[in-house]
């Protein structure tokens, strides 16, 4: 494995597409990621070249053998089906989250690349923050009593981010990374299509039976924000901790994870506790979606 190579190809080039690209093609020095090597990119539009790295076709992607792994940064809609293709055709995946847009297509794919002994990984750069990395010192050990995360943004095309539940699971994720396993006491969602606005609130229990609550609102010129209000016995923490400027930008933090996976050195507990917490969050937005869907009950 010492010097092992894995050909890699990102496909969609939107903000993440292009991260993706610049930090392939400049990994850090003696890290996972030197194993890694770009060897193009797949777009539907036309390009050509983006800085070094030249445009190939879907097909020559899939079947190239000198190709062993896709990066996929695609728009949500399209996540499950490329995933798919990729695996069918032997290669290790990497999609950024939410990997599919409902809870039966992720557990399936899951499956498939079990089934297949290729490596499915998925994004989670908002665990990589060095503010939610001092947030995760500040909460550990201590009794949660309630507590709200609430998070403000601009206006996203639902008919290709999917539903608010899953564009917005990094919230989610972050709930059960901190608190551990949640049940759904209930969700709603309020939307004013005239105004372009939507706001879903989302009741949880912890394991011990305490409230947290999840608001996901976004509306025209809103800003990307996220405020917490945690009290625990000890008392309320109502703002992020300080938190340093990581010197290594998030995209590369993953990449060097996802190049750990290739090369076999994460521990198999850490597979599995990454797994649960994927899949958990997958089924618990879809069980959100489907609170939120439910017509409303005719009180009489």
């Amino acid at each position: 494995q010492i010097n092992k190579m894995f050909g890699t190809v990102v496909v969609g080039v939107g903000i993440a597409g292009l991260a993706r690209i610049r930090d392939l093609m400049n990994p850090m020095p003696s890290s996972p990621s030197e194993h890694l090597k770009l060897f193009g990119f797949v777009s539907r539009r036309s390009f050509g070249n983006i800085n070094e790295a030249k445009q190939i076709s879907l097909e020559d992607a899939l079947s190239s053998k000198e190709i062993h792994a896709a990066f996929i940064s695609t728009e949500n809609r399209s996540h499950e089906e490329t995933i798919r293709m990729f695996l069918e055709a032997g290669k290790h995946v990497l999609v950024e989250y939410p990997m599919a847009l409902s809870a039966k297509a992720a557990h399936e794919l899951w499956e498939m690349a079990e089934q297949k002994g290729k490596v499915l990984h998925v994004e989670h750069i908002e665990l990589l923050t060095e503010e939610y990395k001092q947030l995760k010192k500040e909460v550990a050990g201590k009794d949660l009593v309630k507590g709200t995360l609430h998070f403000t943004g601009s206006v996203l095309d639902e008919n290709k981010t999917g539903f608010p539940a899953f564009s917005g699971i990094a919230r989610l994720t972050w709930l059960i990374d901190l608190f551990g396993d949640l049940t759904v006491t209930s969700a709603t969602r309020e939307k004013q299509k005239d105004k372009n606005y939507s706001r879903m609130t989302v009741h949880f229990q912890t394991a011990n039976k305490k409230p947290l609550t999840w608001i996901e609102e976004r509306g025209p010129g809103m800003r990307r924000e996220k405020k917490i209000n945690f009290c625990f016995t000890s008392g309320c923490l109502e703002n992020f901790p300080q938190a340093p400027r990581s010197a290594v930008g998030l995209f590369m933090q993953d990449q060097n994870l996802f190049a750990k996976k290739l090369l076999g050195q994460v521990s198999r507990e850490e597979l599995a506790a990454e797994k649960w917490r994927i899949l958990r969050c997958l089924d618990l937005a879809e069980v959100i979606q489907q609170h939120c869907e439910q017509p409303e009950k005719i009180c009489s």
